[in-house]
């Protein structure tokens, strides 16, 4: 019999005129709370009456606001995907409104400065200091200190940034652009890929329409044999979002301003001061370091993959021009590893099928974290596709031992969000006067569908993809603090990606890959000799996949650093892929406008992915190579890393963990063999 939650699901029955109107009701209140903190008098600014009123208020309101936001990348109604994104309108210029309210942050500065005068400040716990630290930390940041002229227009540009990046988001999201090809420029891409396409017949000939989702366009980088068709291919998708380069022309220059009113010589600045990395400069030595390490091991790669090509032009009859092009790399890198490790790619889909790998992965994390999924099948959703789970402590026998809520949408359909993330819809916190509220994740991802010939497969760049999003899922699950700025994956924005890098281990090693593969036919895991090949593959021409990842690193901060107002943003994109990636361009490309991740959270700060690889790696090799399915480490992970979430610094953080500060060796032992290089 299955144990009722202490704490009701959300539900997803909303019209578009609930959406803006609970949008509007919310933020109503909210203003009401924060005009009674406003007017009090300095001698009557406490903890209790200042902090702890404002810390509830962000809980409750982004309760409301997340859920209601969340419709405009999953939703299948135009008319709710909408409403969401005129209430995230909304609740985004009201949050700015409320971040440059002078009254209030008087009303914190007197507040700390009673605590302070009266000793009660070292009578708080550390998550209660915390909190002051912070809410001190953003009225500063936000200008609150400039005159009310300069605030003013701080105000503004900030409302005109906000707006320019949700319109940026909005294309992103619901891009449905389509590419042609025939069945003969196809040649190479998988039957039951091809299978997928939609199929018309033009004049005499079958055309296949390709959307730009990644179950359908990646498969031709990889596998379509005629570079002619990888080219074309490459260029759509580069060019899909052109829509957006304006917006993004508009958003740095905005952000530069905004940069230069608060003191700060770049926006790079501004944003990494509160992040591990401490400053933009750290953030770029830390690139050019690496990318000084990777040039030559890349330099090699390159020169192996170049020769494959002109073997193969030779073989095919195809002019060869001694380049190696951007729409070279995912083709030759995939035939590299099938030809030099006997290891093809689609046989080993023929072990993940999407249903069993699934719960494969849930039974994975379920064992090592001590927790329990059930399935609800009988509440609301936003969409038929999505999976809805209570989740529960492995022992639970009431409902003390209830969790959090967890939500599953993994297959692509017309304006979802287009690739994989995790949202936080609900964060975990205290109830002032008792009580808990219970988080609620949801994970969205885009694998491929069934085919008429074989179940829903997963590539293995897929399964690693799931299991890293799962990562952050359960951070926003396990995390347990007093305070909802504090949840989960709040935390320092180049330490968030850290335990879901360290995840991916799992999915290379032999013991766990035996346990989430099963043939969708024989029912099988995954041969010895699979599996020994997948482990050997997995940092085969690393050289050239990590320069990738850099290139998207470097174009970030270079915007994010540049102080003209006349650079051009797409030649300064294909020239960074060719100088940073080594691979050919060929027609500029204004790829810039599908970067979705430097306009939705992540400006200046895209470096993190790889900087918190270093912690991932050294995480790792500490604590779980050994034996990566020891639930004892799983507990030890979830103690000291999930629980506190952001109520403690990440470094804090990783040297309770590791019983020692964090360095570098095991990532570059990863990398290269051996530490250091």
């Amino acid at each position: 019999m299955q144990m009722i939650p202490p704490q009701p699901p959300p539900t997803w029955d909303h019209s578009p005129d609930d959406i803006i109107a609970l949008a509007k009701e919310i933020i109503d209140k909210d203003r009401v709370l924060r005009d009674g903190i406003g007017v009090l008098v300095p001698d009557n600014c406490t903890f209790e009456s200042v902090f702890l009123p404002l810390a509830g208020a962000e809980a409750h309101v982004e309760s409301i606001k997340e859920p209601l936001t969340f419709y405009k990348n999953v939703s299948a109604s135009k008319e709710l995907r909408d409403a969401a994104n005129v209430a995230e309108s909304l609740f985004s210029d009201y949050e700015i409104e409320s971040s440059m309210r002078v009254d209030v942050f008087r009303a914190k500065v007197a507040a700390e400065k009673n605590l302070k005068a009266s000793k009660r400040r070292e009578m708080l716990s550390a998550e209660e200091q915390r909190l002051v630290e912070m809410m001190i930390l953003d009225g500063t940041r936000a200008g609150l200190d400039l005159p009310e002229n300069t605030r003013v227009e701080l105000t503004g540009l900030k409302k005109e940034l906000s707006q320019i990046c949700l319109e940026f988001m909005k294309h992103f999201n619901e891009e449905d652009g389509k590419i042609m090809f025939t069945a003969e420029e196809l040649k190479g891409v998988p039957d039951d890929v091809v299978s997928g396409y939609t199929k018309h017949a033009k004049g005499s000939v079958d055309v296949y329409y390709v959307t730009y989702k990644t179950p359908d366009i990646f498969p031709i980088f990889k596998f379509a044999e005629s570079p002619e068709t990888r080219r074309k291919a490459h260029e759509g998708y580069e060019s899909r979002l052109e829509v957006n380069t304006p917006l993004l022309d508009k958003a740095l220059y905005l952000r530069r301003r905004i940069a230069a009113i608060l003191g700060y010589k770049t926006w790079a600045d501004y944003v990494t001061e509160v992040k591990m990395v401490k400053s933009a400069k750290n953030a770029e030595d830390f690139l050019d370091d690496l990318e000084r390490k990777l040039q030559p091991v890349a330099t090699k790669e390159r020169t192996v993959l170049l020769a494959m090509k002109e073997a193969e032009h030779k073989q095919l009859g195809l002019p060869f021009d001694g380049e190696f092009y951007a729409w070279d790399y995912r083709y030759y890198d995939r035939k590299y590893v099938q030809q030099k490790l006997d290891l093809d790619s689609s046989l080993v889909a023929e072990y993940f099928p999407v249903a069993e790998v699934v719960q494969a992965i849930l039974k994975i994390y379920q064992d090592l974290l001590g927790v329990r999924f059930e399935e609800i099948t009988s509440d609301s959703r936003w969409h038929p596709d999505a999976q809805h789970f209570a989740v529960w402590k492995e022992d639970a026998s009431d409902n003390s031992g209830f969790i959090g809520y967890c939500y599953l949408d993994l297959y692509p359909r017309a304006a979802k969000f287009p690739h994989a993330g995790v949202w936080s819809l609900k964060s975990g916190h205290h109830i002032p006067g008792g009580g808990y509220s219970y988080p609620v994740t949801a994970m969205v991802a885009n694998v491929a569908k069934s085919t008429p010939g074989k179940p829903a497969l997963m590539r293995h760049e897929s399964v690693v993809t799931f299991f890293h999003e799962m990562g952050h899922a359960f951070h926003g699950l396990l995390s347990r603090t007093r305070f909802s700025r504090f949840h989960g994956t709040n935390v320092a924005w180049d330490f968030v990606e850290a335990p879901s890098k360290m995840l991916e281990n799992w999915c290379w090693e032999p013991k766990v890959l035996k346990k989430m593969s099963s043939h969708y036919k024989t029912k099988e895991p995954l041969p010895p000799e699979l599996v020994s090949k997948i482990a050997k593959s997995r940092f085969v021409n690393v050289g050239l996949f990590y320069l990738r990842q850099l290139f998207f690193s470097k174009f970030d901060l270079r915007v994010h650093t540049d102080l003209g107002e006349n650079t051009d943003y797409t030649s300064l994109w294909n020239s960074l892929i060719e100088s940073v990636s080594l691979l050919k361009t060929g027609k500029p490309c204004p790829g810039h406008g599908n970067f979705g991740h430097i306009m939705g959270g992540y400006d200046a700060g895209y470096y993190g992915y790889t900087y918190s690889l270093v912690f991932a790696m050294d995480m790792y090799a500490t604590v779980f190579k050994a034996d990566p399915l020891d639930p004892n480490c799983g507990k030890r992970y979830c103690d000291t890393i999930l629980c506190p979430g952001g109520s403690r610094d990440a470094l804090d953080l990783l040297t309770d963990f590791l019983g020692r500060p964090p360095n570098n060796e095991a990532f570059l032992e990863a990398l290269f063999g051996a530490a250091p290089v």
